[in-house]
């Protein structure tokens, strides 16, 4: 997608990467050996995007939900981030990518914890693409968070907004998703951007999350670039 293409980029892509569990099935492995082919494409995805011209790119990487999946796969998914930032983040850092959490990252132990902060101090002024993780991340979870925060901070009820709530979400600073893609072809938001994504396109390519390429994500931004966004406005064609 050259810099001379007509397509129309999304400033901010979010996806939920799903089906690496299914992956691993269909070739006879763990799970685990699905979620880590899926984290060996973060890269080149986040590579890939940057190259586009996409400005913000959100994976959302564990949920609150997922604290209920077996202590061994939830073992194994914070070794894996721990790897991906030792291993990633310093040529992500060169090649102009800014780190951003969303979510909660006192969960994760003191050491994963001190990992992810480093490697957000250390991208902070970078600004050729955001990689926001939503890692330990609930949408309701993240509302109920927000509406707290203005309740502790005296906010009055008549200065409760879409603007006080969305500058207290998590994702304050950063605008809305353009474009959600959920790879394997399930159609659920579960429980992801739920405040963000109201007026966000939907894609739902049927490829798991470790085999989904710069090709896929090249067509459904072809895709998406032919939509008509109207943010509950009448069509202007």
């Amino acid at each position: 997608m050259s810099a001379k293409s007509d397509i129309k980029v999304p400033e901010h892509v979010a996806i939920i990467m799903d089906g690496n569990g299914r992956w691993a099935k269909a070739r006879g492995l763990p799970r685990l050996a699905g979620h880590r082919a899926g984290t060996k494409n973060l890269r080149r995805i986040i590579r890939a995007a940057a190259a586009m011209g996409i400005k913000h790119l959100t994976f959302y990487a564990f949920s609150t939900e997922n604290w209920n999946r077996p202590e061994d796969e939830i073992s194994g998914l914070m070794q894996l981030l721990a790897e991906f930032i030792e291993t990633e983040i310093q040529e992500l850092h060169k090649e102009g990518a800014r780190l951003l959490h969303i979510g909660h990252l006192d969960g994760l132990g003191p050491v994963l914890k001190k990992k992810v902060e480093d490697a957000i101090e250390l991208t902070k002024n970078n600004d050729r693409i955001d990689v926001v993780l939503a890692f330990n991340y609930g949408g309701r979870d993240e509302i109920i968070c927000a509406v707290k925060k203005l309740i502790e901070a005296g906010t009055p009820s008549d200065a409760v907004n879409v603007q006080s709530m969305s500058e207290a979400m998590f994702t304050a600073g950063l605008p809305d998703p353009d474009l959600v893609i959920r790879t394997s072809g399930e159609m659920r938001l579960s429980n992801f951007l739920t405040w963000q994504t109201v007026y966000s396109e939907w894609a739902f390519p049927h490829v798991y999350w470790p085999d989904f390429t710069e090709d896929h994500l090249k067509q459904i931004i072809e895709d998406f670039s032919k939509r008509e966004r109207r943010y509950g406005g009448l069509s202007k064609k």
